[in-house]
């Protein structure tokens, strides 16, 4: 496994964390009149969220390779990530449950990426305490 992969995914899962609890701060703000600053806020940090999510991606992918069920697991993320995304909806009509879909897989993606924060930061344990060697 390459170390370099496991910093890709560390580092995508800072990002992804980070970004999620940043959009969830500003919608948040934005909901209770804010104004449109803590939207474009919103909007803004879903590109943080995003390039996380690619880094975990590319750096599981390559640290795996050859194991599929590692790198079917990523893939899954990924398929995630992307459903996350399109369950916002259309925002100019109002109601609608698939709205509130968008919001909780926002809560598994930021889950996900904790796993793989942790994941990597097990992998890249100095003392040499990796995740396969028990």
């Amino acid at each position: 496994m390459s170390r370099n992969a496991m910093w890709l995914v560390l580092v995508g899962g800072v990002l992804v964390i980070v970004g999620v609890l940043l959009q969830a701060f500003s919608i948040a703000a934005w909901t209770r009149g804010a104004g449109e600053g803590a939207l474009d806020m919103h909007n803004a940090n879903s590109m943080t969220v995003h390039l996380g999510q690619i880094l975990i991606v590319i750096g599981a992918i390559w640290a795996y390779w050859r194991r599929w069920v590692p790198i079917g697991l990523a893939i899954l993320f990924l398929v995630l990530s992307f459903l996350q995304l399109v369950a916002v909806g259309d925002t100019d009509t109002s109601g609608g449950w698939v709205h509130g879909l968008h919001g909780l897989l926002a809560i598994v993606v930021l889950f996900v990426g904790a796993a793989y924060l942790h994941v990597a930061v097990r992998e890249l344990d100095p003392r040499g305490r990796r995740a396969d060697s028990g």
